[in-house]
């Protein structure tokens, strides 16, 4: 059910180099490039990737119960849907369950057949649906229903 997870770091360089280093055994590699986020996955020759790291936004504080300033890194979460039907009424049900809207339904510009919403939980979590037909067919475009 899982497609994707974003984990937040504090040093992208630092983090880049740990996590090649440490997943390399497990077959990762790095795959995506989406501005400073970067994307790791198997090399199974797809865009996919699983695994993400990304730059903890620098006005991502809080303050403990001690008045000290800590990073509160926001994680992402990305659930495979079904189809694009099912990500409409994840956004919907999401929006009337109490999450912010942080992204409608729609294609993105990451790759071709990439399809997904956004919404931020309580807690600020950036919980996406998301349906990638990028390895599905042999050119990375799908022709049905993607608006």
């Amino acid at each position: 059910m899982l497609d994707h997870i974003t984990l937040h770091v504090t040093d992208i360089e630092r983090s880049v180099n740990f996590y090649t280093r440490a997943l390399a055994p497990l077959g990762y590699i790095v795959k995506a490039h989406h501005e400073s986020t970067l994307g790791f996955g198997v090399n199974d020759g797809t865009l996919h990737s699983d695994f993400y790291l990304s730059p903890t936004d620098a006005d991502a504080t809080s303050h403990s119960h001690d008045g000290t300033e800590t990073v509160s890194p926001v994680t992402h979460i990305a659930f495979l849907a079904p189809s694009i039907d099912a990500i409409r009424a994840f956004h919907a049900a999401a929006l009337a369950a109490g999450g912010q809207d942080n992204g409608a339904p729609g294609p993105r510009p990451y790759h071709p057949g990439y399809y997904s919403a956004f919404v931020l939980d309580p807690d600020g979590n950036n919980i996406e649906a998301v349906v990638d037909w990028s390895g599905w067919f042999g050119d990375g475009h799908i022709d049905a229903g993607v608006e």
